[in-house]
């Protein structure tokens, strides 16, 4: 016999999801001058995008984004994350309440893989959490080409307490 599947995490409320947003691309400095952007948040993946700009091109023979962008955007996306499992663990707390959690999390360990130049005028990234633990979390992250194809894959751990 199969156990019954869980009900699905409840949506976060828009001011929550304006609340990410402003902490994300505004608060963080280092995130708005890369130009990272939230395209989706559930309670168990993120999405975001990122724009080609000259300030980021790290060959410019080949107009190809600067290795240290791709690290600090999937960095960056994989707190975004660990903000949302966080936001999503606390659902009987008011979203603002919610918001002021983040002020511990930090990146402990961070590993990139390369596989592709990353080369074109749109990136697109994904996070996951894999663990959400009481005092750390673990991520799995994408970097993908705006045609969906694979150019870096990346792994965190963050203090969440």
């Amino acid at each position: 016999m199969r156990s019954p599947t869980p009900p699905p995490p409840p949506a976060f409320e828009p001011e929550f999801i304006a609340g990410l947003k402003e902490i994300f691309e505004q608060r963080i400095v280092f995130n708005r001058m890369l130009g990272l952007r939230i395209v989706a948040v559930s309670s168990d993946s993120v999405r975001g995008a990122i724009a080609m700009r000259e300030e980021l091109i790290g060959h410019f023979t080949y107009n190809r984004l600067h290795g240290g962008v791709i690290s600090a955007a999937l960095d960056g996306l994989g707190g975004l994350a660990v903000m949302a499992a966080i936001g999503a663990r606390h659902m009987d707390e008011a979203p603002a309440q919610r918001l002021h959690r983040f002020g511990k999390l930090g990146t402990i360990d961070l590993r990139i893989d390369y596989l592709r130049p990353a080369i074109g005028e749109r990136f697109e990234l994904t996070a996951q959490v894999l663990r959400l633990g009481s005092r750390v979390a673990s991520t799995r992250m994408e970097f993908l080409g705006a045609d969906g194809k694979l150019l870096s894959t990346g792994a965190a751990a963050y203090m969440v307490a």
